[in-house]
């Protein structure tokens, strides 16, 4: 059936058919089959054009920020002034998410996020040049994004099969981490031509593509026979009690938290580009050390075929996280710049796994009815874990050096994910 018109039925994909088996190098290709139900290729789709377009906007914002003031501490500051608003707007959106149509939150953000990105254009054509704007608007993006987010994350269940879940989170999850790669290098080379101020106005046309994809998707409303509800403080502590009487859950948030915190060492990577790696360029090793992990999770989703046969999701993110632990270890412990990025590739790659199984748990163990409150949760986990990880390592730098911190951080992770696993069987047990 095609999708492409709303409904006012809440829709639910078809059962899963029975595949041929996939044989040779494609069982280990990326599984394309979510593409095939025309409303999960709109919302992909739409990613594609986002996942650009809004890391332009993640470029220009710190640049601008920084031609004014000549600050790097204004810098800083900046994205701070974005965190609490993706906190408290994520939290409350999980719970709007599971109380009104998600297409129409969809359309709602996407529309406020359009408008943000044309003020953020318009401020910088007019030379406006004030920070409190440039954080005022910055501040208004994340809301929306974090009212946003958990509606996008929760509507993916409801569009393919379970069965199905792994291959569109690492479909959804690949584009995002491309973004990331692309994003970043295509607006330090637009800069010089067309100017910064044209960056946010293509980030706005960009997201105008996905306001047209999400209207044509069909409408998601709460599930028949869900309790009507409000979305309020009641309703976002019961998200709370929710985890924590689902072990499964809880353990699937602690595991990014472990990964993120003790061992994402972002914040080292200019001391260690111009102490450890400065023979090799300053410039090449800091451009190489951001850009490995990326590289290394586009790589795990590109050859992801196996994770839709993959049924111990738990044992996954275990495995993952452990991983990840031991890449960022061998980074830390190295003092050649390929070998580091290697490391941090493998990183990335195991990072990929991790995000997807996350994601696939929570879409599958959690009820229609509270998969909006989960992903709000994951928005906050997702966001914040990185931003405590840079006080952590930029202390942990400073005291004990920044290889010390990075191998401590990463024999960390595997200790720290090993003995949970070990002491609480659930998330080990886990399986579809």
């Amino acid at each position: 059936m095609d999708t492409s018109e709303s409904s006012t039925e809440p829709q639910t994909p078809d059962p899963v058919t029975t595949d041929p088996p996939r044989r040779g190098w494609r069982r280990w290709a990326m599984d394309t089959r979510p593409l095939h139900i025309p409303a999960y290729r709109r919302l992909w789709s739409s990613t594609i054009v986002t996942a650009v377009g809004s890391q332009l906007t993640a470029v220009a914002v710190p640049k601008q920020i920084y031609d004014i003031t000549g600050s790097s501490a204004w810098v800083g500051a900046a994205s701070l002034a974005g965190l609490l608003p993706l906190i408290v707007f994520a939290l409350w959106g999980g719970a709007v998410a599971d109380s009104m149509d998600r297409r129409k939150l969809l359309l709602i953000t996407n529309t406020g996020i359009a408008v943000t990105s044309l003020l953020f254009w318009l401020q910088a054509v007019t030379g406006l040049e004030s920070v409190a704007v440039l954080m005022a608007l910055l501040a208004m993006q994340q809301a929306f994004w974090g009212l946003n987010a958990p509606a996008r994350n929760a509507s993916i269940a409801r569009l393919v099969p379970e069965g199905q879940l792994p291959a569109a989170n690492a479909l959804g999850s690949t584009v995002m981490q491309t973004g990331q790669v692309v994003g970043p290098l295509l607006a330090g080379a637009l800069i010089p031509v067309i100017g910064l101020p044209e960056l946010y106005l293509i980030d706005a046309l960009a997201l105008c593509v996905t306001v047209w994809a999400v209207y044509r998707l069909p409408s998601l409303p709460p599930l028949a026979g869900a309790t009507t509800r409000r979305a309020g403080v009641r309703e976002i502590a019961e998200g709370f009690r929710y985890i924590s009487m689902h072990k499964v859950l809880l353990l699937s948030f602690l595991a990014d938290i472990i990964a993120m915190v003790f061992g994402m060492p972002r914040a080292l990577f200019p001391q260690l580009a111009a102490e450890t790696y400065g023979s090799y360029g300053e410039g090449l090793a800091l451009g190489l050390l951001f850009a490995s992990i990326p590289i290394g999770a586009v790589l795990g989703g590109l050859f992801s075929g196996t994770f839709s046969r993959a049924r111990r999701h738990g044992v996954m993110v275990i495995g993952a996280v452990v991983a990840w632990g031991l890449a960022i270890t061998g980074f830390g412990l190295s003092g050649n710049l390929w070998v580091a990025a290697a490391c941090l590739a493998v990183a990335g790659v195991a990072d990929m796994v991790s995000m997807v199984f996350r994601g696939a748990i929570l879409l599958s163990a959690a009820t229609d009815e509270m998969r909006g409150r989960m992903q709000g949760v994951f928005t906050v986990v997702v966001a914040g874990g990185p931003r405590l990880a840079d006080v952590l390592h930029g202390t942990a730098g400073s005291a004990f050096g920044p290889r010390a911190a990075v191998a401590g951080g990463g024999l960390l992770v595997v200790a720290v994910m090993l003995a949970l696993a070990a002491a609480v069987p659930a998330l080990r047990r886990y399986r579809v």
